[in-house]
């Protein structure tokens, strides 16, 4: 894989040579390092769910380029619980500027309207710097699920009152609200149990110790065709191009339910802001190339790579919408 910076200078040296000596003093200025003297030490990403997870793929693809890019080894570094947010605290705390997280939806935007307790603000702690890709969830449940249908499957949850429950990787993340949403939307009542991380979700649901989540759709996908659960229904409006053999949960009548999970960077507020301009240029640019495109996609997302104006638009979009739901569900933290 070519470096990502030097990809850039090729083109502005190529134009350059071709427009002659005014460009060329562009080409030089385009060329100077836009922070100098950063980085001056490893790069650490940190992720707050367990190695395997999405967030943590996410990041180890991320990290490789990255650190092409910079000249600097790039540590993913996992400290988990709380649902990512001991990860995202550690983040908003650091002081050495070269702190990065590798964050979901919830840890950016609801986590305060989840447990005002928490030890950082999404919104004044963190600077948003990219966001990487999105991907709608997908009901799973076990192989042996009952009902031949999603109508008919959902007909038992109902059936079932509380006896029922469902599985997520932690309080107030996207999964949990999504489902508490879902409980409205569907009339069922499964009972909340948070694991560490997803794969913890998924061996419960093999185990049958639970009987239904929303997981990233790759990775319900790919647990479904080796026998192991079943994939009810995808969140997307329509079919996902992720997973286009699974139909939609509006397909099973479940009306009105759109709901995408994402993974973006961010970084401490205190980050000078030429080197938070620089990390989102180049996160932008590793996201969108082929190469880190490709990955991604077989990881299950679909690759945004946004400036840091386009994540912030988009948490103040999910801040609202799931908000709505953690006020007229009374969800708060266990």
């Amino acid at each position: 894989m070519t470096p990502f910076p030097l990809r850039r200078a090729a083109l502005v040296l190529t134009l350059a040579a071709a427009c002659g000596p005014a460009l060329s003093q562009s080409a030089a200025a385009l060329l100077a390092p836009a922070t100098p003297g950063w980085p001056s030490k490893p790069v650490k990403l940190v992720v707050g769910f367990p190695a395997g997870s999405s967030p943590d793929l996410v990041a180890r693809t991320l990290a490789e380029p990255l650190s092409q890019s910079l000249g600097q080894p790039v540590i993913v570094e996992n400290k988990v619980g709380a649902g990512g947010n001991i990860a995202a605290d550690a983040v908003a705390k650091a002081t050495d500027d070269h702190t990065l997280g590798v964050m979901i939806n919830g840890n950016l935007t609801i986590a305060r309207l989840i447990n005002p307790r928490i030890n950082y603000d999404p919104l004044k702690d963190l600077a948003p710097i990219s966001l990487i890709a999105t991907a709608p969830l997908a009901l799973a449940a076990p192989a042996n699920a009952p009902g031949a249908t999603a109508q008919e499957f959902f007909a038992a949850a109902r059936a079932s009152g509380d006896r029922w429950n469902y599985g997520t990787p932690g309080v107030g993340t996207v999964a949990h609200i999504g489902m508490e949403l879902l409980k409205n939307k569907a009339g069922i009542n499964p009972v909340h149990v948070p694991y560490p991380g997803n794969p913890q979700v998924i061996n419960a649901i093999i185990g049958g110790q639970i009987q239904l989540s929303l997981l990233p759709p790759a990775m319900a996908a790919a647990q479904a065709r080796a026998g192991k659960l079943r994939v009810i229904g995808v969140t997307s409006s329509g079919r996902s191009t992720l997973v286009p053999e699974y139909p939609s949960l509006a397909e099973a009548g479940v009306k009105d339910f759109n709901l995408e999970i994402w993974n973006a960077v961010a970084a401490p507020r205190s980050l000078p802001q030429p080197v938070a301009a620089r990390l989102s240029a180049l996160f932008s640019e590793i996201a969108r190339s082929p190469e880190v495109r490709a990955k991604l996609f077989q990881q299950g997302w679909q690759v945004k790579g946004t400036t840091a104006e386009g994540l912030a638009n988009r948490i103040q979009t999910d801040t609202r919408a799931l908000g709505a739901v953690i006020t007229s569900q009374g969800i708060k933290a266990e």
